[in-house]
């Protein structure tokens, strides 16, 4: 083939190309443009859907802080309402915590009838005229209401003894997929005294048409302790913000079993302090006998004149607040 003819062949294609491209280079840089613009418009979307769902999360977040928040509130309102009312409960309410299930007016009865025997004893006894009054209120006032309170404390501390345990069967359950309203009819049903009467009101309370968060948050009024408040608390934001009831609750009953561990632990180290106030209280009756017992003539004058009823009055108020004193210093809360 001639050279000259092989070089116009590629002068003519090359000259075809160039003006190809002369006429094409208007849509292909249109094109290009276009999908430029195209690829800005999905990147502005992309990063428009992510702003918008990282705003969304972020409301989503404060609107639940807030609704915690406001429910906390509502709750401290409430808790303090209902700590005004259960400080000094009346005599009623103390008998439920006690466990003591009896009317009104037979407990009168009997504590009308325990003064009367306890002034009937002291008058038989030979005590002064003026100890008979004395005696005849504290039966009546007194000591029956020390029992109610010794109960009620008793009850609450078997309560907490057995809350726990009770707490870690619901945390079982409900990771095992049982409702709550079952895990706490089984509670009901199987737990030891008095866990099991108290979560047999929150079955009956629900069969009256209360929810579990209102039945829980009464827990408090017969149990007057803060871990049924804690439970009641736990349960009534778990209905309203949602949440993982059984991490809740076993949190809870982490906290219950660690704030007995440090109740021991103060128990432990104030003993000391409680042997040395028993000693200090026992040492005057310790002497007292003791000089009876080796020279009763010397301590007579006490019991027998009216100035030895006087220092022996004085003394008593004396050593009670001492003893008073000595209590509230090594009384802890925890």
């Amino acid at each position: 083939m001639d050279l000259s003819l092989l070089g116009f062949v590629l002068f003519a294609a090359v000259s075809a190309a160039a003006v190809a491209y002369a006429l094409m280079f208007n849509t292909i840089s249109a094109e290009r443009k276009a999908e430029q613009r195209l690829e800005s418009v999905k990147r502005v979307e992309t990063d428009r859907n992510v702003i918008r769902a990282t705003r969304e999360r972020a409301s989503e977040a404060a609107r639940r802080r807030r609704t915690i928040q406001e429910s906390l509130s509502e709750l401290e309102a409430r808790q303090k309402d209902r700590d005004r009312y259960l400080t000094r409960p009346p005599l009623k309410i103390q008998l439920h915590q006690a466990g003591i299930e009896m009317p009104m007016r037979r407990f009168y009865m009997l504590s009308t009838a325990g003064g009367i025997f306890l002034a009937f004893l002291a008058l038989i006894a030979g005590a002064p005229l003026w100890v008979v009054p004395g005696a005849l209120l504290a039966g009546i006032f007194g000591i029956p209401r020390w029992i109610v309170a010794y109960l009620r404390k008793r009850r609450v501390k078997a309560f907490l003894d057995e809350f726990p345990n009770a707490l870690d069967v619901i945390v079982r359950a409900v990771k095992s997929g049982l409702p709550l309203n079952d895990a706490v009819r089984m509670i009901a049903a199987e737990a030891r005294e008095p866990v099991k009467s108290e979560f047999r009101r929150l079955v009956e309370a629900q069969q009256l048409g209360l929810s579990m968060a209102e039945a829980a948050m009464r827990m408090s009024e017969t149990i007057p302790c803060p871990e049924a408040n804690f439970f009641g608390i736990v349960i009534q934001i778990q209905s309203q913000s949602g949440g993982n009831l059984s991490e809740a609750l076993g949190n809870l009953s982490r906290v219950l079993r660690d704030r007995k561990k440090m109740k021991a632990k103060v128990q432990a180290l104030s003993m000391e302090a409680k042997a040395s106030a028993a000693i200090i209280g026992a040492l005057p009756v310790v002497v007292a006998v003791l000089v009876y017992i080796t020279s009763p003539g010397y301590i007579m004058p006490l019991f027998t004149t009216s100035a030895g009823h006087l220092v022996l009055g004085v003394s008593a108020v004396w050593m009670c607040i001492g003893i008073f004193v000595m209590r509230q210093m090594m009384n802890f809360e925890v």
